[in-house]
Protein backbone atom coordinates (compact mmCIF):
# COMPACT_ATOMS: atom_id res chain seq x y z
CA UNK A 1 0.00 0.00 0.00
CA UNK A 2 2.43 2.45 0.85
CA UNK A 3 4.45 1.72 -2.96
CA UNK A 4 1.16 2.70 -4.19
CA UNK A 5 1.11 5.79 -1.96
CA UNK A 6 4.57 6.72 -2.99
CA UNK A 7 4.05 6.53 -6.46
CA UNK A 8 0.87 8.39 -6.64
CA UNK A 9 2.88 10.94 -4.69
CA UNK A 10 5.78 10.71 -7.30
CA UNK A 11 3.23 10.78 -10.00
CA UNK A 12 1.51 13.80 -8.73
CA UNK A 13 4.65 15.85 -8.55
CA UNK A 14 5.94 14.95 -11.99
CA UNK A 15 3.09 16.50 -13.19
CA UNK A 16 3.35 19.53 -11.28
CA UNK A 17 6.63 20.12 -12.22
CA UNK A 18 5.67 19.84 -16.26
CA UNK A 19 2.77 21.95 -15.51
CA UNK A 20 5.26 24.64 -13.99
CA UNK A 21 7.54 24.46 -16.80
CA UNK A 22 4.52 24.60 -19.69
CA UNK A 23 1.15 26.05 -18.63
CA UNK A 24 1.26 29.95 -19.28
CA UNK A 25 1.31 31.85 -16.14
CA UNK A 26 1.57 35.42 -15.16
CA UNK A 27 5.24 36.49 -13.79
CA UNK A 28 4.65 40.32 -13.76
CA UNK A 29 1.12 42.51 -14.41
CA UNK A 30 0.52 46.58 -15.35
CA UNK A 31 -1.41 48.62 -16.42
CA UNK A 32 -0.72 50.94 -19.21
CA UNK A 33 -2.66 54.09 -18.97
CA UNK A 34 -2.03 55.56 -22.32
CA UNK A 35 -3.10 52.30 -24.24
CA UNK A 36 -6.10 51.07 -21.27
CA UNK A 37 -4.69 48.29 -21.30
CA UNK A 38 -3.65 45.25 -18.55
CA UNK A 39 0.15 44.01 -19.61
CA UNK A 40 0.64 40.51 -18.40
CA UNK A 41 4.50 38.69 -18.93
CA UNK A 42 4.06 35.39 -18.58
CA UNK A 43 6.61 32.64 -17.53
CA UNK A 44 7.02 31.69 -20.96
CA UNK A 45 8.00 34.60 -22.30
CA UNK A 46 5.52 35.43 -23.80
CA UNK A 47 3.60 38.81 -23.16
CA UNK A 48 -0.44 39.29 -23.13
CA UNK A 49 -2.34 42.42 -23.22
CA UNK A 50 -6.37 43.32 -23.01
CA UNK A 51 -7.85 46.30 -22.55
CA UNK A 52 -9.18 47.23 -19.16
CA UNK A 53 -12.63 47.41 -19.97
CA UNK A 54 -13.11 44.29 -21.06
CA UNK A 55 -12.82 42.68 -18.06
CA UNK A 56 -15.30 42.36 -15.37
CA UNK A 57 -14.58 44.71 -12.34
CA UNK A 58 -12.60 46.82 -14.28
CA UNK A 59 -15.04 48.45 -16.46
CA UNK A 60 -15.44 51.49 -14.63
CA UNK A 61 -12.19 51.78 -12.38
CA UNK A 62 -9.74 54.71 -12.89
CA UNK A 63 -6.03 54.48 -14.00
CA UNK A 64 -4.87 54.63 -10.21
CA UNK A 65 -6.75 51.46 -9.40
CA UNK A 66 -5.85 49.67 -12.18
CA UNK A 67 -2.02 50.08 -11.59
CA UNK A 68 -2.39 48.59 -8.71
CA UNK A 69 -2.39 44.83 -9.96
CA UNK A 70 -1.05 42.24 -7.80
CA UNK A 71 0.15 38.76 -9.36
CA UNK A 72 -1.53 35.83 -7.29
CA UNK A 73 -0.08 33.08 -5.89
CA UNK A 74 2.17 30.72 -8.62
CA UNK A 75 1.33 33.21 -11.10
CA UNK A 76 -2.42 32.06 -12.19
CA UNK A 77 -4.26 35.03 -10.93
CA UNK A 78 -4.13 38.67 -10.94
CA UNK A 79 -6.03 40.70 -7.85
CA UNK A 80 -7.15 44.19 -7.45
CA UNK A 81 -7.34 44.64 -3.80
CA UNK A 82 -9.28 48.24 -3.92
CA UNK A 83 -11.57 46.89 -6.17
CA UNK A 84 -12.28 43.24 -5.06
CA UNK A 85 -11.74 41.90 -8.41
CA UNK A 86 -9.70 38.58 -9.23
CA UNK A 87 -9.36 37.24 -12.95
CA UNK A 88 -7.64 33.90 -14.03
CA UNK A 89 -5.02 34.07 -16.19
CA UNK A 90 -5.48 31.04 -18.21
CA UNK A 91 -9.04 32.16 -18.59
CA UNK A 92 -8.15 35.38 -19.97
CA UNK A 93 -5.60 33.78 -22.23
CA UNK A 94 -8.74 31.47 -23.34
CA UNK A 95 -10.68 34.50 -24.17
CA UNK A 96 -13.30 34.82 -20.62
CA UNK A 97 -12.95 38.07 -19.08
CA UNK A 98 -15.57 37.22 -16.79
CA UNK A 99 -18.51 35.16 -15.51
CA UNK A 100 -20.81 33.29 -17.92
CA UNK A 101 -23.48 36.25 -17.22
CA UNK A 102 -20.94 39.05 -17.93
CA UNK A 103 -19.97 37.18 -21.12
CA UNK A 104 -23.17 37.42 -22.35
CA UNK A 105 -24.30 40.75 -21.79
CA UNK A 106 -21.01 41.61 -23.47
CA UNK A 107 -21.37 39.59 -26.39
CA UNK A 108 -25.24 41.26 -26.77
CA UNK A 109 -22.92 44.65 -26.44
CA UNK A 110 -21.04 43.62 -30.20
CA UNK A 111 -21.16 46.08 -33.25
CA UNK A 112 -20.74 45.63 -36.93
CA UNK A 113 -21.77 47.07 -40.43
CA UNK A 114 -23.95 44.11 -40.62
CA UNK A 115 -25.62 44.39 -37.40
CA UNK A 116 -26.62 48.18 -38.10
CA UNK A 117 -27.67 47.07 -41.46
CA UNK A 118 -30.10 44.75 -40.32
CA UNK A 119 -31.66 47.01 -37.54
CA UNK A 120 -32.04 49.29 -40.41
CA UNK A 121 -33.67 47.17 -42.45
CA UNK A 122 -35.82 45.89 -39.33
CA UNK A 123 -36.53 49.69 -38.41
CA UNK A 124 -38.04 50.63 -42.23
CA UNK A 125 -40.10 47.17 -41.86
CA UNK A 126 -41.67 48.15 -38.78
CA UNK A 127 -39.27 47.19 -36.09
CA UNK A 128 -38.45 43.58 -35.00
CA UNK A 129 -40.32 40.68 -36.31
CA UNK A 130 -42.16 38.65 -33.82
CA UNK A 131 -41.34 35.68 -32.43
CA UNK A 132 -43.53 32.85 -33.96
CA UNK A 133 -44.71 30.23 -31.39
Amino acid sequence: MADLTDAAIDAALERGRIARQTEPRAMSARYDRKNGRIIVELTNGCTFAFPSIMAQGLERASDDELAAVEVLGAGYGLHWEALDTDLSVPGLLAGLFGTRAYMARRAGQATSPAKAAAARSNGAKGGRPRKQA
